[in-house]
Formats: C-alpha cells, sequence, structure tokens
C-alpha cells in the first residue's frame, strides 16, 4: 500500500513539473455542454410519462445549455450560449435573471468577476476565487483525445450557487438556540487532464494539475465536446467591467430581499 502511494505522489509531483514548464503561453476557447436531471419533487410522482415529457421539452433551455471557456495561462472567461425558446419563439426571460451571468476568473490572483443583471440593474460581483480541496485519486478514463484524471471534493453549497435563487432560501434553518446552522456541502467529482497543463476549468471549478473536461455536481454535469489549443498565441482575457460592485454576499442578499418584497406584496393584494 505505501509502495502504491509513492508512486502516486512521484505521478503527481511529474504532472505538477511538467505543468509549471510547459504552461507558458497555452491558450485557447473550449465548449461545454451542461445536462441537469430534472427534479419534480413529490407533485412530480402525480403526473403521468406523457406530461412529463411535455415538462421536460418545455424546460429544456434550463436543464440543456451551451457554455463557452476562453483561456489563458492566468485567466479565463465563462458565458451561456443564449437559446431561443423552441415552443415561444423567445428566450428565457425569467430562468435569466437567475443564471450565471459573464464570469471572469483570474487563477494568478485568486479573484473573481461576474456581471450578473437583475431586474433591470446592472451588478459586477467583485470577489475572492473559492480554493478547492481537491482530493485526487488515480482512476482514469478517455474523454476524446485526452486521458483524464478523477478527482472529489465537497464544497459549500453557498458557493455554486450564490447567483441563482430559489424560494427555499428565504426559509431560515431550524437550529438549537445559540447554534449555527449547518453548512450544505456538495459532492464534487471532476475529471481533468495534465495533458492540457493548465488549472482551468468551467463555472467554479479550478485548481487542478490539469484541464477540467468533466465536472458534476449535485444533478448537473459539464461535459466538455469541442477544445481548440494554441501554444503560441496569447489569447487577451478581459473582465467585466459594468455594474454596482458588490461582493458575492451582498448580492445574494439584494436578491433574496428583491424576492421576499415581492412575495410579501402579493399576498398583500391577494388580502
Amino acid at each position: 500500500m505505501r509502495r502504491y502511494f509513492s508512486k502516486l505522489s512521484i505521478v503527481i509531483l511529474l504532472i505538477t513539473f511538467s505543468f509549471s514548464l510547459t504552461a507558458q503561453n497555452f491558450s485557447g476557447k473550449a465548449v461545454y455542454m451542461s445536462k441537469t436531471k430534472m427534479d419534480l419533487g413529490s407533485w412530480g410522482a402525480k403526473m403521468s410519462e406523457a406530461r412529463k415529457k411535455q415538462v421536460a421539452e418545455r424546460l429544456k433551455n434550463r436543464l440543456e445549455k451551451t457554455y463557452i471557456l476562453e483561456f489563458n495561462k492566468q485567466a479565463a472567461t465563462f458565458k451561456e450560449e443564449e437559446k431561443i425558446d423552441a415552443i415561444s419563439g423567445a428566450t428565457d426571460s425569467w430562468g435569466s435573471y437567475f443564471s450565471r451571468g459573464y464570469q471572469y476568473k483570474n487563477i494568478a490572483d485568486s479573484k473573481i468577476v461576474q456581471a450578473q443583471e437583475f431586474y433591470g440593474k446592472r451588478f459586477l460581483i467583485k470577489d475572492d476565487l473559492y480554493k478547492i480541496d481537491w482530493t485526487m485519486g488515480s482512476e482514469t478514463k478517455q474523454i476524446g483525445n485526452y486521458t483524464c484524471f478523477r478527482a472529489k471534493a465537497f464544497v459549500p453549497y453557498k458557493e455554486l450557487n450564490w447567483y441563482n435563487f430559489s424560494w427555499g432560501d428565504l426559509r431560515k434553518p431550524e437550529t438549537k438556540e445559540g447554534e449555527e446552522p449547518e453548512e450544505k456541502m456538495v459532492l464534487v467529482e471532476a475529471w481533468y487532464t495534465p495533458q492540457i497543463p493548465l488549472a482551468h476549468g468551467p463555472a467554479e471549478f479550478w485548481g487542478l494539475p490539469g484541464f477540467i473536461l468533466e465536472v458534476s455536481a449535485e444533478n448537473t454535469t459539464l461535459l466538455c465536446t469541442e477544445i481548440a489549443i494554441s501554444k503560441n498565441d496569447v489569447l487577451e482575457i478581459k473582465a467585466p467591467d459594468k455594474g454596482k460592485e458588490v461582493t458575492k454576499v451582498i448580492y445574494t442578499e439584494t436578491v433574496q430581499a428583491k424576492m421576499l418584497d415581492m412575495r410579501n406584496n402579493r399576498g398583500r393584494r391577494r388580502g
């Protein structure tokens, strides 16, 4: 067993050494497809299979998305490709309120800048990039032409969903007096390849000794379906710069306050 871990440690050290030597001018573009399993909750059990298919088709824009990751050695941008609703012929405006905005990650200085628009107001979220404590394994699989290694981590739910909203966010967790509510953690599984010696990945995921080509968290999987890399040209990566500057915590509080106000006003109208 000790011999196995010794060999694994040597492999990781070699990967890290190779990473520092060869990542000089890497830059490029990667396309990711995301798929989210539809969770209909308890009321879904009452629906017929035909009805479930209708709902899945109506929500396809939210369950299946395409993202573009552009990157150089230090930084990357991540944005969603806008799709037209197949049924209505319009964009999903309500869903866009709680979708990930144009994201900029700088892994050299561990900073994130993300542009979000909420009810006609532009916000520019500037904050620290959450450092993920990965546990790397020896399992491998092939993704396209790349050999990938598996890594796992537990990440706070709020770090993955700070821009999102659900009505459950307004409910305060039940705790005993004097106790802090337990932080919800999400299991993340990533597949990264040392053949691309960059610590980038889609969305909030980064920090492995190789490029992340697939990552799963909760009921959503992001899979790289296309990648183009240049070892000579340096792609200029620019952060968004328009909007009211706030932190992730302030933005979350702002959205929740607005949604709470909307719910209360709706209740007063009904009364």
